[in-house]
């Protein structure tokens, strides 16, 4: 079975069933490999870089991402629970590294001021999640819940909220123009105005 290992390169590589928590990997390349059912939680992966890899199953909460570089990455099913995404390394000419999520958990996490255009977000749980003077406009955030998540100077035009639910969007304080949202959930766009609703 293959290891994780510092100061190496992988390629088309599957790593499977690995429980490395606590672990630290620093100088590593990973492009086009896939994750499966492994613990990375509380681990560190610095100044590595994650190139149109996926991740399924696995636990990845409390990672720690130093200068760590996400492109084309998609998780599945996975728990990312206190993850500060700001850490890792965004180079400011890919205003979206095409980084996807579908049906996780990143409780307690922080998008502080990242620029994450066309960011997915499918059927994920994103409670305390700080997305404060973030750019993701263009982004899917489809089904999702958002309870107690902070949204302010965001950049969230065009973005697809369609069936997600517990968010609370000051329609003065973010840009929201072209967003889609549920119609039902939509009302609580209206409350963060003040405005009272009449049956």
């Amino acid at each position: 079975m293959e290891k994780v290992q510092s100061n190496k390169s992988y390629f088309e590589t599957t790593f499977k069933n690995i429980s490395l928590p606590a672990f630290t990997c620093t100088d590593s390349e990973f492009e086009s490999c896939e994750f499966i059912d492994c613990d990375f939680s509380q681990s560190t992966f610095k100044h590595c870089k994650f190139l149109d890899c996926t991740f399924r199953q696995c636990n990845l909460s409390l990672l720690q991402t130093p200068q760590t570089r996400f492109f084309e990455t998609e998780f599945t099913n996975c728990k990312l629970v206190g993850v500060d995404w700001t850490q890792a390394y965004w180079p400011p000419y890919y205003p979206d590294p095409d980084l996807k999520f579908y049906e996780c958990i990143l409780n307690d996490s922080s998008m502080f001021g990242l620029t994450l255009t066309g960011l997915v977000l499918e059927s994920c749980k994103l409670h305390d999640v700080d997305f404060r003077e973030g750019n993701f406009s263009g982004a899917t955030m489809t089904d999702c819940d958002f309870t107690n998540s902070l949204f302010m100077r965001t950049n969230l035009q065009s973005v697809d909220f369609t069936d997600s639910v517990n968010y609370t969007i000051h329609v003065l304080e973010n840009q929201v123009q072209q967003a889609r949202f549920s119609r039902f959930e939509a009302l609580s766009l209206l409350e963060t105005l003040g405005i009272e609703l009449a049956d």
